[in-house]
């Protein structure tokens, strides 16, 4: 398989002579080879030397995620949240112009704007009318010049997770096989990290955008085999994680304790935000959720979604997508929130 693999990535990816950064070679001592400021920073420093450039390799935040994942570190890579991810492996696999990635959709709207930027074909298959992968279809969507299969799951915005037989199989193909796992933590399904040492064509993305409360700092990352790190590693840019992200993410994975009881306060409040959405006139169906969000379905979504936005409560608007008519996506909040909310709701005639 990892010729398989290397056959996949484009041959200018393959040709390409990396970026050599200073912070490769050395991280301590008298550092006088890249041309920082060595008197210090003009920011506050909470403890960071702030004017040197960060590891390149992120080799600390990549073992505690190995650890995390019950993975190598040479297995994980860190990018600027999963859509770094993304965009990366569509320019090491997919030569613009000739090959193509397959998205089942509905699903997560970057996967087709990072193909579309490198002008790769996008090849839509529809998921069956209970969300789940048509694997018929999508096998039969792939020919000789598709490199990437994409599949979000729990997905969104539909917040169900796929059937995990069927991921598997779309893995059997010739292709990279890309699972965003960035609601994972609020799913009951078992992640398929544990899969990419028997499927080395497999690459699971996670985040600390969710469950760890960290959207701010734009950290993601994926699990995948070795050989896919290397080529992730290679076409990066040099810093791209910097040094006040992996701080952050750092200290938040010394504080597991406080994403769990995140995920837990969470978990209770969807329940309830979901019985009481289902009794509102105006709300047709709530779909049930593996994720830290609701898909709820609308009379009339359009009405509903500015009706709430007048009175400054924002929800996400998903009714223009396939097979997701007059339905709203709704992300759980605080309780105070969520009551907030579902008052809104009661006002609004179906």
């Amino acid at each position: 398989m990892s010729d398989v693999i290397e056959n996949l990535v484009r041959p200018n990816i393959r040709r390409l002579k990396p970026y050599h950064s200073a912070r490769q070679d050395f991280l301590s001592g008298v550092l006088l080879d890249a041309n920082e400021n060595s008197l210090g920073t003009t920011a506050p420093t909470d403890g960071i030397a702030l004017n040197r450039y960060p590891d390149p390799f992120q080799r600390v935040l990549r073992e505690r995620l190995a650890v995390l994942n019950g993975v190598s570190p040479d297995e994980v890579f860190v990018g600027v949240g999963s859509d770094e991810v993304i965009d990366l492996l569509v320019r090491i696999f997919c030569e613009p112009g000739q090959d193509n990635v397959i998205l089942a959709e509905p699903t997560y709207g970057m996967y087709r704007v990072a193909a579309e930027i490198q002008n790769v074909e996008v090849r839509s298959v529809l998921l069956t009318d209970d969300f789940q992968p048509d694997v018929p279809a999508l096998i039969g969507a792939v020919n000789d010049r598709t490199k990437l299969i994409f599949a979000c799951s729990p997905n969104n915005p539909t917040a169900n997770t796929l059937h995990r037989e069927d991921i598997l199989a779309l893995a059997g193909v010739r292709a990279v096989v890309v699972v965003d796992e960035a609601y994972w933590d609020f799913s009951s399904a078992p992640s398929l990290v544990a899969k990419i040492r028997e499927m080395p064509n497999l690459v699971v993305m996670r985040t600390l955008s969710k469950a760890w409360g960290l959207a701010g700092i734009r950290l993601g990352y994926a699990v995948a085999d070795a050989a896919i790190v290397q080529w992730l590693m290679k076409v990066k840019p040099p810093y791209n994680i910097n040094a006040l992200t992996a701080s952050a993410a750092l200290r938040a994975l010394d504080n597991q304790k406080r994403k769990d009881e995140f995920v837990r306060n969470i978990l209770v409040e969807r329940a309830w935000l979901s019985e009481q959405l289902s009794a509102i006139p105006a709300v047709r169906m709530v779909f049930p959720s593996e994720t830290n969000f609701l898909l709820v379905r609308c009379t009339d979504a359009r009405r509903v979604y500015r009706t709430l936005a007048e009175q400054g409560i924002i929800v996400r608007d998903r009714s223009m997508e396939p097979k997701l008519e007059n339905c709203l996506r709704v992300t759980v909040g605080t309780h105070e929130q969520n009551v907030r909310l579902i008052d809104a709701m009661r006002t609004i005639e179906p």
